[in-house]
């Protein structure tokens, strides 16, 4: 690589736990940008810093049509994890712009995440945790997950890490996905419709990526068919539920716990439901870890570097 690009780093994480990525890109000649926010990029940012830039990895900033055509060389757009929902590929891709993302390089994280979401709300550990931490000595039963439904939606790399969890506990798993996969069948998964999995499922999993079909796919009608106490996690995007409707069911106890880590925007406008005693929240870290960033960093440096010296990067999207 002869010519010297300017990559733009607007994910929050890379480069920020593991220097080995960009050291890649600044030993390929690179002029390195990082994220000096903390918080994903607006669209004025996009511009001021990168609207020159080369390359861009980028976390769950809003990539839209105004900030993709304002870039005046970009060959790349590289995601900095899985989801792309958030950025225009349409646009990207009637321009000649490449996009890329980094599948399954958090998958286990996620999963664990997700997982540990469930066995705190059944459990009620915060609360436990408080209460003893102040001196009090309450003994009171919760929910137990050995021998009941984990209904999940959406059955890809980190549905498929999540499942094997699920199992692992002695839970009997239904799942809902368009793709009926032969590796989560051959673990013990009964694919089933998705109404069979929010009837009969005591405990919910949501994986399915962001789209037209999956937008507030859980709103009043969806909650209503559920079965009494149900606990709800959710590590894909927010704009699948109806945070209305959920909101309504969580204050009621309908739903016993819901715990999420994804959220419209970073950081989010507190929606009231957050103040609820039965919600749990964490800030879009179910995929990070110091192993799972050093292995998004290196996905997205690989495609970025692919891109720039004329190459098919490994994880093509448009």
């Amino acid at each position: 690589m002869t010519k010297k690009y300017k990559v733009v780093g607007t994910a929050v994480t890379f480069g920020r736990f593991n220097q080995e990525p960009v050291e890649r890109l600044e030993k390929m000649g690179c002029e390195v940008t990082l994220n000096p926010f903390g918080r994903p990029f607006t669209t004025e940012e996009f511009k001021a810093i990168a609207g020159d830039a080369d390359a861009v990895i980028v976390g769950n900033d809003k990539v839209n049509e105004e900030v993709i055509r304002n870039f005046t060389h970009i060959k790349v757009i590289a995601k900095h994890g899985v989801g792309i929902d958030g950025i225009k590929t349409d646009v990207a891709k009637s321009l000649g712009i490449t996009v890329t993302n980094a599948p399954g390089t958090n998958k286990e994280e996620v999963a664990d995440s997700a997982m540990g979401f469930m066995l705190l709300m059944a459990r009620d550990f915060v609360k436990m945790s408080r209460e003893t931490k102040e001196g009090k000595w309450i003994k009171y039963p919760t929910f137990s997950m050995a021998n009941k439904t984990m209904g999940v939606i959406g059955v890809g790399n980190i549905g498929t890490a999540f499942v094997k969890r699920a199992l692992g506990f002695g839970m009997r798993v239904i799942a809902s996905d368009p793709v009926e996969r032969d590796e989560p069948k051959n673990l013990g998964v009964d694919y089933v419709d998705f109404e069979t999995v929010i009837r009969e499922a005591d405990y919910l999993s949501i994986h399915c990526p962001l789209n037209e079909t999956t937008e507030k796919m859980f709103g009043a009608a969806e909650f209503k068919k559920m079965k009494e106490g149900i606990f709800i996690v959710n590590t894909a995007r927010s704009q699948i539920l109806d945070y209305d409707a959920l909101f309504e069911v969580v204050k009621s106890k309908k739903v016993a716990g819901y715990a999420t880590d994804v959220f419209d925007y970073e950081p989010p406008a507190m929606h009231p439901i957050y103040g609820l005693d039965n919600v749990y929240l964490t800030p879009h870290v179910a995929g990070t870890t110091y192993d799972s960033n050093y292995r998004m960093g290196s996905t997205a440096v690989d495609n970025v570097i692919a891109v720039l010296t004329g190459e098919t990067p490994p994880n093509l999207i448009v």
